[in-house]
C-alpha cells in the first residue's frame, strides 16, 4: 500500500510538472475570466435570467438523486424484505408522477 501512494505521488508531481512546462502560457481575457453558468460574464451585471436554468439544474439534482437510491437497493435486491421492496416502488411513483407534471407544465422545455 505504501508503494503504491509513493509511486501516485511521484507520478501525479512528474504529470503536473510536465504540464506546467510543457503548457502554453498565453492568457487571454476570455481564459481569466470567470465562468458564470453559461452567461456572457461581459454584460451588464443587474440583467434579468431566465430560471429555466435553475429549474432543469434541480431536476437534474432530483433525479441523481433517486439514482443513488437506486442503486443500493439494486444491490441487495434478493435480500430486501416486501416492506422495502413496495416503499421502493412508492417512491419511483411519486418521482415518476413528479417527471409527468413538469412534463405537462413545460419544465423540461428550453425556450
Amino acid at each position: 500500500m505504501l508503494v503504491l501512494l509513493i509511486f501516485s505521488v511521484i507520478l501525479s508531481a512528474i504529470i503536473s510538472g510536465a504540464s506546467y512546462i510543457l503548457g502554453v502560457k498565453q492568457p487571454d481575457r476570455e481564459k481569466v475570466s470567470a465562468y458564470e453558468c453559461g452567461f456572457d460574464p461581459f454584460g451588464t451585471p443587474g440583467r434579468p435570467f431566465s430560471v429555466r436554468f435553475f429549474l432543469v439544474g434541480i431536476l437534474f439534482l432530483i433525479f441523481d438523486l433517486e439514482i443513488s437510491f437506486l442503486f443500493p437497493w439494486s444491490v441487495i435486491y434478493s435480500q430486501i424484505s416486501p416492506f422495502g421492496f413496495w416503499t421502493m416502488v412508492v417512491f419511483l411513483v411519486i418521482l415518476t408522477l413528479g417527471l409527468i407534471y413538469e412534463w405537462i407544465k413545460g419544465g423540461l422545455e428550453w425556450e
